[in-house]
């Protein structure tokens, strides 16, 4: 028997950021995102006669093998894949190893801004579910992959990729205090999806980059009380309400207002969110006819949105195609993540 899972990598139209600790424990996050037609992928083969555990990322070129123990070390070698390990052993299998090879690989690169690494946790975690039947839920298995990622692991970052992995669409998310979440599903007319896939690109300028250092800094300017973080994090809360009642009323005069404004504030939180580089991808995508941009993420890298008028979407990939960047059309996709078993 074989498990196969996946899971959809999303882009944070408005209000990333402030799903984030401290920020959303104090204030309350919200964010608008929409998962996309790029996955992360879980092949899951169990004991395949053998006593120890192997861990495969085809993607990242990375292996570990090892034995099968109630505990793996985390040592910073597929650290990810240890920690989905290690907690389904801790509370699903009684403590129990569990000999394995688990295969992964993604569509877009660590450090892309979609959200990569918590949609592979999210992966992993569906096949296992899918192995062992597990009882859980969307909300079940976003908490459990936010657990594994942050706590376990110990790596930085926010709350909403989990959950958009796991329930997949168009969701407006709210982040409350003591980790209560409330994801709200949008119902988009399909002529308002087909007219924003329509203007929608997406550019990778060939820059990963590492979304935790860029959010320990937007953690610090809360901890310290920067009013100038805190306030653009307002308004980016502000603008991803205004953002959502664009895309559900079809203005997207106003989804161009909202994704500027969110830009403009988001650059507020930490230094690190833009570089020149950006800057300059922006200015000149900009010049051929762009509306609106932002980085989707944390920011630093990774990829840029940018809504353009259909008219002039040739004119941008032109104009794009002049540097070292890659440019993607982008489709949404409604459904979250899935599990399957092949005999």
């Amino acid at each position: 028997m074989i498990i196969r899972a996946r899971a959809p990598l999303r882009l944070g139209l408005a209000g990333g950021g402030t799903d984030v600790s401290p920020y959303c424990d104090q204030f309350g996050g919200l964010v608008l995102n929409a998962t996309i037609d790029k996955y992360a992928y879980t092949v899951l083969k169990p004991g395949e006669g053998r006593d120890g555990v192997r861990f495969v990322a085809t993607d990242k070129q990375e292996e570990w093998e090892g034995e099968a123990a109630s505990e793996l070390p985390l040592d910073g070698r597929l650290d990810l894949h240890k920690g989905v390990y290690n907690r389904i052993v801790r509370e699903f299998n009684s403590g129990r190893p569990m000999p394995l090879t688990l295969t992964t690989y993604t569509d877009a690169p660590p450090g892309s801004g979609l959200g990569s690494s918590s949609t592979l946790v999210v992966s992993m975690i569906k096949a296992f579910v899918e192995w062992l039947n597990l009882p859980l839920g969307e909300y079940d298995i976003a908490r459990l992959a936010y657990e594994i990622e942050r706590k376990d692991v110990g790596l930085s970052g926010g709350r909403q990729d989990q959950y958009a992995a796991t329930f997949g669409g168009f969701n407006f998310m709210e982040f409350h205090p003591n980790e209560r979440v409330v994801v709200n599903p949008l119902r988009i007319k399909n002529w308002i999806i087909s007219e924003l896939e329509s203007s929608l690109l997406l550019y990778f300028g060939g820059v990963s980059r590492d979304s935790a250092q860029i959010i320990d800094e937007q953690t610090r300017n809360v901890q310290q009380h920067d009013n100038t973080a805190i306030d653009a994090m307002h308004a980016l809360k502000q603008e991803s309400i205004a953002m959502k009642e664009s895309l559900l009323k079809g203005d997207f005069d106003g989804l161009v207002q909202s994704m500027e404004a969110g830009w403009q504030a988001k650059k507020l939180m930490a230094k690190s969110i833009s570089n020149p580089r950006i800057e300059e991808s922006y200015e000149l995508a900009k010049q051929a006819g762009m509306l609106a941009g932002k980085i989707s993420g944390a920011g630093g890298g990774g990829f840029m949105m940018l809504l353009v008028d259909p008219a002039r979407r040739m004119d941008v990939i032109r104009a794009l195609a002049t540097t070292q960047g890659q440019i993607h059309n982008c489709h949404f996709t409604e459904i979250g993540t899935q599990g399957w078993k092949i005999y």
